[in-house]
């Protein structure tokens, strides 16, 4: 049993019969609260039954039936005779059984369907239904289809004789949006400065009205546009401010009826704690600007693969900083203040960092937005053994009620979040002030958006039942994503991406945008909000639309996998478009293995398999870990070109040729349409990685060298160089995969080194770790794997340098395929070491060439470059100035060319 059972069963522990009567075994099974329904198999031993239906196959609670247009239904019904489409303003159809030979009853309406054929264009824009038979709407019918869908509709299948065959629930989106096309021009949401308007897309509700709070709540009537399916109305001055909801009436599946829904607007601007009700404000009143914001001025714009990303969590920023005053601790308002993190993140600025990516800052279903609503964790953690078990259970203790949260749970997607504001009614003026203390400080800033699922099917749902989600085969709502999955392929909810980004962009001056599960997304639906970004202009919009980066994960899986639904916004599919994709690449063969490894011990190019092994069977036997270190060696190459797909390496092999687990390594046209990473929010961080994958002896100077080592391969690539915040200060999670819910404590970020790195800091959490405690806590236990302040220093200057060095010189930003391919190669080098040159003559006033040497061996390597003998070549200033003793012993022979790179070592070489 499963699916609404209190306590699952399965085949090793079954529900036994709790007795017989005179039909048979009768099972007495506890339902969970809230049960609407069972799914159970029945069987002896092996020999199993499903539940069996009598007389018709009519699961209304199902939709097998799509209507995709108002022409056209495709089902996978029988042979029948007669097919129809029955319909009941009232939603009162039913299947009635109970004398077996069933059929359906209510005040039942019918459109007939003819038996048809799907055009070559609909199979194009429905492929996962391109197989099913298609029926058409009778002409005759055609009057009624717009009245059949403001009340329930059920696909019917009956034979020469009348009596029923089959009857399902219909799936609706497609004919909506070929009914309803207007909508998509439409003006939704609040708009107007002083008379406010407000407007909903609900074509199939039979009623809306908005119910307006404060004082007392009063309900007023919308007026339906039989066009567009738009409901809107006007209001008066005084209603700003004030408080407002939808009562929106309409047929619910769920429920199996017409129902009254009172729902907040998809299109909120500003919402009351916990998003309850949506609150009715213009973004242009002076109320919700912090001084000077329409004069604020930005960092200037750089091209996408010049761009230099920090990934950081808002509440992760200031939650352990002591220089921030305790109630702003966590919040928007610690980004205004002269604090230990603000001037962190004005040193990496005057390095050379151009943005800082904002973990996501949409309105969260998941954190109590009023302080007085969270309970924090109550142990005292730090006085806990390193490894201990004791902190992990003291945090999951609170986890559904603290202050943290990754956030990738939206409510309302053009809202700011409010727990991160000191009152969350005055979110939209401190999320604005942050936005204008990070551009003071140098940098612009990405917002990571959420579009491709919902927290729950409790705010769109409601409003247009079976619409903005996507649905299965059967009606059921997709969960691939892990929550109930948008469908941006469908009209309005595309519609509804474009314009939350614009807003984002036009009123808080985001500079990029992240998309997660971007794969999940039509590539139509990225290249519409690329173009309506691209629309956007200074004198009218107050932004340069143009300015602004776009880029996401392009991961291929779930039901739209492999094209099944529409063409996706994937890694291979972006190319050409100027839409970035992560890279996972690079990250793999620098960290080895992969991120769900059963033993976290893989070694890869930057954690010890070059000279360093680890002794973890994992790895494999030396000729195996030779042949892997020599794969690992082709993907960074092709990682440091940017993932061009028509660059050619020095083995002949194009990008595209290389392998990366059965997908080709190099599938970019453009080095701007990949960002290089090798951590990130998700999975262990860079330093937990060689944690895990470095001999347990390394020294602490050696681990401070891989890692900036590992660094370097995303920051001196071509593309858009990644880095997750604290990784230059080697930020550790004590080992955590998936820090999403695991408090502050495991997600510390600390800018104090006396305060440590957070490795040590206990077990992580059971969920999602417990599989890796016994290689964690031998770790978590060693005094020699927490770095001191001497170590964070020393990784921090590293990192500065490398970003330094990335802004020195285009040779790290050449833009095109032709350019890279002329200027960059890849000359021949040992076993454990890569070295690249880049050609910048006529490109870079102060040098002809530069190349880079990355040594991850364990021992100093002479690179021959026989092309530089007897040229001025010297490693770069930056190095030059270092304070590390170890670069400096790098050297240049001008008689043979060689350069001598220590061990661990990344080496910058110029010629002048």
């Amino acid at each position: 049993m499963w699916g609404g059972a209190a306590a699952p069963a399965d085949r090793a522990s079954p529900l036994r019969p709790s007795g017989t009567d005179g039909f048979g075994a009768v099972f007495t099974v506890p339902l969970a609260e809230g049960a609407k329904s069972l799914s159970h198999i029945i069987h002896e031993g092996d020999d199993q039954d499903l539940p069996a239906a009598t007389g018709a196959d009519a699961d209304l609670r199902k939709a097998r039936a799509h209507w995709i247009d108002r022409d056209t239904v495709a089902w996978r019904g029988g042979p029948s005779l007669r097919h129809s489409l029955a319909f009941s303003a009232r939603g009162d159809i039913a299947y009635d059984d109970a004398c077996g030979n069933g059929d359906l009853t209510g005040d039942l309406r019918l459109i007939r369907l003819l038996p048809g054929t799907l055009s070559e264009e609909q199979k194009r824009r429905w492929p996962h239904l391109a197989a099913y038979p298609a029926l058409k709407v009778d002409p005759r019918d055609a009057g009624l289809v717009r009245q059949a869908l403001r009340g329930q509709v059920v696909a019917v299948e009956r034979d020469a004789a009348g009596t029923l065959l089959a009857a399902t629930g219909v799936q609706i989106p497609g004919v909506l949006d070929d009914l309803y096309a207007e909508a998509a021009t439409a003006t939704l949401g609040p708009s107007g400065r002083t008379i406010p308007r407000l407007a909903l897309w609900a074509p199939t509700a039979q009623k809306v009205e908005l119910a307006l709070y404060g004082p007392g709540r009063s309900v007023h009537r919308m007026r339906r546009d039989d066009d567009s399916g738009v409901w809107s109305v006007h209001g008066l001055p005084t209603w700003l401010g004030r408080e407002y909801t939808y009562l929106v009436t309409v047929y619910s599946p769920a429920a199996g009826k017409v129902v009254t829904n009172e729902v907040t607007d998809p299109y909120s601007l500003a919402v009351t704690a916990d998003g309850v009700r949506s609150r009715l404000v213009s973004l242009d009143g002076a109320a919700l600007k912090p001084p000077g914001w329409d004069r604020a001025a930005k960092p200037a714009a750089v091209p996408q693969d010049r761009a230099s990303i920090y990934e950081l969590h808002v509440r992760d920023f200031s939650a352990s900083d002591a220089s921030v005053p305790a109630a702003l601790r966590g919040t928007y308002a610690a980004f205004g203040l002269d604090s230990a993190g603000m001037r962190a993140l004005r040193a990496l600025a005057e390095d050379g960092l151009t943005h800082v990516h904002l973990l996501p800052v949409f309105d969260l279903a998941t954190i109590p937005e009023r302080k007085a609503d969270r309970t924090e964790p109550g142990c005292d953690l730090a006085a806990l053994p390193p490894d201990s078990e004791r902190q992990q259970e003291c945090v999951a203790r609170t986890a559904a009620k603290d202050s943290f949260n990754w956030g990738y749970d939206p409510l309302h997607y053009t809202v700011p979040e409010g727990s991160y504001a000191t009152d969350p009614d005055e979110r939209i003026k401190e999320f604005r002030a942050m936005v204008a203390g990070l551009n003071r400080a140098g940098l612009r800033v990405v917002m990571d958006v959420v579009y491709n699922h919902t927290h729950s099917t409790g705010v769109l749902d409601p409003i247009v039942p079976g619409y903005y989600h996507r649905l299965l085969d059967d009606g059921t709502v997709a969960t691939s994503t892990c929550c109930a999955g948008t469908a941006p392929e469908h009209t309005m909810m595309g519609k509804l991406v474009v314009d939350s980004v614009v807003t984002w962009a036009r009123q808080y001056k985001i500079d990029g945008f992240r998309f997660d599960l971007m794969g999940h997304h039509p590539k139509a639906n990225m290249l519409a909000v690329r173009r309506a970004l691209d629309a956007l202009t200074v004198e009218q919009d107050g932004v340069d639309g143009r300015s602004i980066i776009l880029y996401g994960e392009g991961w291929n899986f779930g039901e739209v996998a492999d094209g099944a639904r529409f063409e996706q916004a994937t890694q291979a599919n972006l190319a050409g478009t100027g839409i970035g994709t992560f890279s996972d690449r690079l990250r793999d063969a620098v960290r080895g293995g992969g991120p769900f490894d059963a033993d976290p011990r893989v070694q890869g190019f930057g954690s010890g398999l070059a000279g360093a092994p680890n002794g973890s069977p994992a790895n494999g036997t030396a000729e195996q870990q030779r042949e892997r270190l020599a794969g690992y060696a082709d993907l960074i190459r092709v990682g440091l070109t940017g993932n061009l797909a028509g660059y050619v390496l020095p083995s002949g092999k194009r990008g595209s040729e290389v392998d990366y687990n059965g997908s080709p390594a190099g599938y970019a046209a453009a080095p701007g349409e990949v960002v290089t990473y090798v951590d990130a929010h998700d999975n262990e961080t860079l330093f937990d990685a060689l944690a895990y994958k470095l001999p347990q002896s390394t020294p602490m100077a050696d681990r401070v060298r891989m890692q900036a080592l590992s660094l370097a391969t995303a920051v001196l690539s071509q593309g858009t160089a990644f880095v997750h915040a604290g990784s230059e200060r080697l930020r550790s999670k004590s080992l955590d995969r998936n820090s999403y819910d695991s408090g502050d404590w495991f997600n510390r970020l600390l800018w104090d080194c006396a305060q440590g790195n957070g490795f040590g800091a206990g077990l992580p959490p059971r969920a999602g770790n417990e599989d890796r405690w016994p290689y964690a806590r031998p770790l978590l236990a060693d005094p020699a794997l927490r770095p001191g302040c001497a170590d964070i220093n020393a990784g921090r200057a590293r990192y500065g340098e490398l970003l330094r060095i990335r802004a020195s010189s285009p040779a790290f930003a050449l833009g095109s395929l032709e350019e890279v391919r002329r200027r960059l190669t890849f000359p021949d080098s040992a076993e454990g070491v890569i070295a690249m040159h880049v050609d910048t003559s006529g490109l870079d006033p102060r040098w002809k060439s530069v190349t880079v040497v990355f040594n991850a061996t364990p021992s100093a390597h002479p690179q021959a470059m026989p092309s530089l003998a007897g040229q001025e070549v010297a490693l770069h200033p930056v190095q030059a100035a270092s304070d590390d003793p170890v670069v400096q012993e790098s050297a240049f022979d001008p008689a043979t060319g060689t350069l001598t790179v220590p061990a661990r070592t990344v080496a910058v070489f110029v010629r002048t």
